[in-house]
């Protein structure tokens, strides 16, 4: 993790162990808009806001289970 501008970022990797998924999978969330990155230099890094808006709009915990 990097602070920059005061915000932290994380790499990739990072991304993919908090969300328990291969980096594969970020890498393709990120091409296909699902999760905001940017660019430094060589290296994708995400926003901690963004990885919470992420989870906050993938979460299903506001939809009924299977046995409600």
């Amino acid at each position: 993790m990097k602070i920059i501008f005061d915000e932290k970022h994380f790499s990739i990797k990072e991304v993919a162990e908090i969300l328990g998924i291969s980096t594969t999978s970020v890498n393709n969330y990120v091409k296909a808009g699902k999760l905001r990155a940017t660019k430094i230099a060589s290296s994708w890094h995400i926003k901690e806001t963004d990885i919470k808006a992420y989870l906050d709009k993938n979460s299903n915990t506001d939809k009924p289970g299977k046995d409600e």
